[in-house]
């Protein structure tokens, strides 16, 4: 039988780790990843829950919905299709009677983009309305209270934000209208809105109206997507930083963190205010962000003197909160600002009160952690936290030197059933020094553990099947941290490459470039690129590469030649989602949580290929599957030609381009 997609409930006979997985499965439900996209996906073809891409499924038939009942009847119809049955409704915009669809579609967590834009369209025509008015309605029917719904509302803020200039300026009004909202969320979007239109001057006026709305006013700046007019509100920020509310004030420094001008006086603006306890929060957070070659040096030896100080007085029941461990971070950093006898001196009374703590989060989409490297003393304690802010589980694994490679390949022969200490894709051998578990999208770990004995350069790796291409760092063992840190050596890449970042594509930034820049260009080139970016681990080319993806041979002809939907599907993987790739995420009645996609099912089993490197299925009782969901979000990583030049990423597409069925 299948199991309808729902949120999972906790069940009283789950075990202890089921239900602490459980927790946070419900947020992966419609927000993990799914499948790379490289085809045109049409909703009509999509399988309904627990169907795949097996040659013996049959598509789900499309549900019977009476469009012609009253709106709440219309309305219970719709809740209570998954999102997959939903698509199937017939729509059309030449009826009245298919707003409602579109509505759902529009506000339904877990769309990809291409469905929510198609029904921006769509009511846009029904209701003979502007695209503005559309999604200002929608965000206004949009509970923000759960992370699912907040993330859904972020979508439909992005699509607001990123409308034509003019078309902001036209609805000034409405958005005016929209900071006067009962929902937070909308007056910020409405306050965002002004600035990106060019109403700056008005969204400032309007602000002044209570403390309330200038918090609304500032933390709205943060959601504006160019840096442009996020730099033009610096100085009226700044001015915030004087006010006579704290709630201003945390929020005018909350803000700056958004601003990329001047960073360098943001840092010394913001040092001296972690010595206010109601400020420190956010002056903490904000001077984190600051760029470390562009921290004044006064003020950062100023800013650690405050923060050892802090440290010594907090009470030792407090010194393990993300606050904490924040401002630790900063007094750590901050430790290459004064001479290596003073950071010496400093180290020593924070040793005494705490132990050393590098946090390393993850980056949502793009497989990756957001710390490259950090150092350690040999033999010293220090304790590792990994927080995940990726939709997907991931986990750390600190190896010996030099054994990266063969520990990640090692971590995919062990699979999800458990290696060392239990834990899923994490090998039992000496060359394995610490791990995590797989830990869960918004969850977090800490590794506490004594630093090796000997100086060298220790690799850190996701172990999940393919991740370790992307998901790596190091952790660089030396005899003198604080000598080090006087002049720090940037450690060579443990798996040998020697690219750095060059730019966050986005499609606008190339499109105006093509097709013609496709011209001249050498298969050889793109080819190497090809396999370089780890294209070939899960597409095929000629028959020949990894079969999680769709073939590439005949993309251009799927797109009709058209280079800028296929350089799309490129930078932006998560737009458009070819169901017949859909991952499914799995979470067993014993705790573990597998994703793959599903090629075979029956009522005895589901059948899951794991990963591009994958023998043989993984077959999965129906009596041990706790939840099964197929998620929205690409297994492509965002962020893969990052570190690839324009002419770089042109020599891909003419590559694709070229190839011939």
């Amino acid at each position: 039988m299948s199991r309808p997609t729902q949120p999972p409930t906790v069940s009283r006979f789950c075990p202890p780790q089921t239900i602490a997985m459980k927790r946070t499965f419900a947020l992966l439900a419609c927000t993990l990843f799914a499948a790379c996209p490289w085809g045109p996906s049409a909703g009509a073809q999509e399988h309904g829950h627990h169907h795949h891409a097996a040659a013996d499924s049959k598509p789900v038939e499309p549900p019977k919905v009476f469009l012609d009942k009253s709106p709440r009847v219309v309305a219970y119809q719709l809740k209570r299709l998954d999102n997959e049955r939903l698509l199937l409704v017939p729509r059309e915009t030449s009826d009245a009677k298919y707003i409602p669809v579109y509505t759902a579609i529009l506000t339904r967590a877990g769309m990809s983009p291409q469905y929510r834009e198609e029904a921006v369209e769509a009511l846009a025509m029904l209701n003979q309305t502007a695209a503005v008015e559309v999604l200002l309605e929608a965000l206004a029917d949009v509970d923000t209270s759960d992370r699912q719904s907040r993330r859904t509302a972020g979508e439909l803020s992005g699509l607001l934000l990123n409308q034509p200039t003019e078309q902001l300026q036209q609805h000034a009004e409405q958005l005016l209208a929209a900071t006067e909202s009962e929902s937070d969320w909308l007056r910020r979007v409405g306050y965002a809105g002004l600035i990106v239109g060019g109403q700056a001057d008005r969204a400032v006026g309007q602000a002044q109206r209570s403390r309330a709305a200038l918090v609304d006013w500032l933390s709205a700046i943060r959601m504006v997507p160019a840096a442009e007019p996020r730099n033009a509100m610096r100085p009226k920020v700044v001015a915030q930083l004087d006010a006579d509310s704290v709630d201003v004030r945390t929020a005018a420094i909350r803000a700056l963190a958004s601003i990329p001008a001047d960073q360098d006086e943001t840092f010394a603006t913001i040092a001296p205010l972690v010595q206010q306890a109601e400020l420190r929060a956010a002056a903490v957070s904000t001077a984190l962000k600051v760029p470390l070659d562009q921290r004044d040096q006064a003020a950062a030896a100023r800013l650690l003197a405050t923060l050892v100080d802090y440290a010594e007085q907090t009470p030792a029941e407090d010194r393990t909160s993300d606050a904490f461990v924040d401002a630790m971070q900063l007094a750590d950093q901050s430790m290459a600002a004064v001479t290596s006898e003073a950071a010496k001196a400093f180290r020593q009374r924070l040793r005494a009160v705490t132990v050393r703590v590098v946090r390393i989060k993850t980056v949502e989409e793009e497989m990756r952690y957001d710390t490259p490297y950090f150092a350690v003393e040999a033999g010293r304690p220090i304790q590792i936290i990994l927080d995940n802010e990726d939709l997907m589980p991931h986990n750390l694994v600190l190896t010996k030197p030099g054994e990266l490679k063969e520990v990640a390949q090692m971590g995919l022969a062990i699979g999800p059933a458990g290696g060392w200490q239990g834990k899923q894709y994490v090998p039992e051998s000496d060359k394995v020094l610490q791990a995590t578990s797989m830990v869960p999208a918004g969850a977090q770990q800490r590794l506490t553990f004594d630093a090796p004995d000997e100086p060298g350069e220790y690799p850190y790796v996701c172990t999940f099947p393919q991740h370790w291409q992307r998901m790596y760092g190091v952790m660089v063992v030396v005899e003198d941290l604080d000598a080090w840190l006087q002049n720090p050596v940037k450690p060579e890449d443990p798996i040998g490459s020697n690219r750095s970042f060059v730019q966050a594509w986005k499609v606008a930034d190339l499109k105006d470039d093509l097709p013609d820049g496709l011209r001249g260009r050498t298969a050889e080139i793109g080819q190497r690129i090809f396999t370089e970016a780890s294209c070939a681990n899960c597409h095929k080319m000629h028959g020949q590469g990894g079969a999680v993806g769709p073939e590439l041979t005949d993309v251009f002809k799927r797109w009709k030649g058209d280079s800028v939907a296929v350089l799309r599907e490129i930078l932006d993987p998560s737009h458009r989602i070819d169901p017949k790739y859909a991952m499914h995420v799995i979470l067993t009645v014993d705790g573990r949580t597998l994703t793959g996609l599903v090629v075979a099912e029956d009522k005895d089993a589901v059948s899951l290929v794991e990963n591009p490197e994958a023998k043989q299925p993984t077959v999965v009782p129906q009596d041990d599957i706790e939840e099964i969901v197929k998620t929205s979000k690409s297994m492509m990583p965002k962020a893969l030609m990052d570190q690839y030049t324009q002419d770089e990423i042109f020599e891909l597409l003419a590559y694709l381009q070229g190839a011939t069925p």
